[in-house]
């Protein structure tokens, strides 16, 4: 959802105002808010670009608005008023706080000018607004993820798993992928993904840059159309004792348990139990399946102890892992 509709009014001589280019926004640079907060109608604000491409908490991981955050004290009343920049140009539309009071905090969120006109023009030329889809789950890469796939810094959006039958396994894309650019813009924060795909219209083709193995590819992908706004589960986090050196137990997977989800076709161990480790730090928890251990395949019980006595004493290894039928990749932090 973007909080933004087309009106037509019926009227002339009206005065209009010029948008900007949001893209072109820089942290720390000045902006004006005017609104009614309060009901105190026009009423303005000044305050600076605190982020870009921000995720609002409330809406989830995935989002495919990217929200400009400021520090102008927004109240109830602003929603809908223009953010300006110094030029008197819109670059976005304040939308929401966050706020444990109901008041300013400094911290609002508003949509950029280019999502906006983006909206607009799908509602004026079909009356409803169809956003890009990938098929990927993701997240950020962050400095233990970066360390365990070569990376040279944190940047750029994990794939944590691709959905089957989707644009991006017709593309070519597998779990454990980084993706650093779509269409040639890059990709910092995985948040930023999300929200350039869904400017993009279905059956468009694009193309990704993205890591593998250590290398750079380039994959075309003919984009999809988002069916609608799921929502995935996240996983519970649990349990107790003993251990090996990555502090927990693990058991057979059982014929059941293997039917449950195609990315356990191939088998894998059950974690059993945790103590404090790398493990529990990691966010293992009782019951997941864990499938592959420092990019290798886990399929029994042997395989797993084969690897971890071969494991090095300290550093940054990847574990994938299945929990709720969703694959997942975990960096254990060895010490």
């Amino acid at each position: 959802m973007s909080d933004v509709a087309l009106i037509k009014i019926d009227a002339s001589g009206l005065k209009s105002v010029r948008f900007g280019d949001s893209e072109r926004v820089r942290v720390g640079e000045w902006v004006l808010a005017i609104g009614s907060p309060f009901g105190l109608e026009f009423s303005a604000a000044a305050g600076i670009v605190s982020a870009k491409s921000r995720n609002v908490p409330s809406r989830g991981p995935t989002n495919y608005v990217a929200f400009i955050q400021t520090d102008v004290a927004i109240n109830q009343g602003n929603s809908g008023g223009p953010l300006f920049n110094l030029d008197g140009e819109v670059i976005g539309i304040n939308s929401q706080i966050l706020s444990s009071t109901g008041g300013s905090n400094g911290i609002s969120f508003a949509i950029p000018s280019n999502m906006a006109l983006n909206v607009v023009e799908q509602l004026r030329e079909t009356g409803s607004v169809s956003r890009g889809l990938l098929g990927v789950l993701i997240k950020d890469v962050d400095n233990a993820l970066a360390q365990a796939f070569k990376l040279d810094r944190p940047r750029g959006a994990f794939v944590d798993e691709v959905q089957p039958s989707s644009p991006a396994e017709d593309a070519g894309v597998q779990n454990n992928d980084i993706i650093l650019a779509f269409n040639d813009i890059q990709i910092e924060q995985s948040s930023q993904l999300p929200f350039y795909v869904g400017q993009v219209r279905p059956g468009t083709r694009a193309e990704l840059t993205l890591i593998r193995d250590g290398k750079t590819m380039r994959l075309p992908v003919v984009v999809g159309a988002l069916p609608g706004s799921d929502v995935a589960a996240a996983g519970v986090r649990p349990p107790p004792p003993r251990g090996n050196s990555l502090a927990m137990t693990v058991t057979a997977m059982d014929a059941e348990l293997r039917l449950s989800s195609p990315a356990l076709a191939n088998g894998g161990v059950q974690v059993d139990q945790l103590r404090d480790g790398p493990a529990m730090r990691a966010g293992l928890s009782s019951g997941d399946v864990i499938i592959a251990l420092n990019h290798q395949d886990v399929r029994t019980v042997e395989d797993f102890n084969r690897i971890v006595e071969s494991l090095p004493s300290e550093g940054y290894v990847p574990i994938r892992i299945v929990r709720d039928g969703r694959g997942t990749t975990l960096v254990l932090e060895l010490r």
